[in-house]
């Protein structure tokens, strides 16, 4: 039953960085990319929480989870840096 549920929340906020990353792509200006990279960082950094208490319940081995945390940890860094470098290039243009 725990499983069930924590699987169900890492499956939903694990979807929803890519449906988030895919609208950020498609956005229609630097604002609504940004935001919605910023979505995609929440939803990750939610997802890697959920994988974590998987491990922390016991209901799967920090073994079959290693590599699973270790792809969302480097796609959080991917985000944050595409977020810093986004953000840091919108500060420019705005003060031109």
């Amino acid at each position: 039953m725990v499983a069930q549920v924590l699987g169900k929340q890492a499956l939903r906020s694990g979807t929803s960085v890519g449906a988030n990353y895919r609208e950020a792509s498609r956005g229609r200006s630097k604002a609504e990319f940004i935001s919605k990279i910023g979505d995609s960082l929440k939803e990750i950094d939610e997802t890697e929480y959920w994988l974590e208490l998987l491990v922390d319940s016991g209901c799967v081995s920090s073994r079959k989870m290693a590599d699973l945390l270790d792809e969302a940890s480097q796609l959080n860094a991917i985000l944050t840096a595409i977020d810093k470098n986004a953000k840091s290039s919108s500060n420019r243009t705005s003060r031109i």
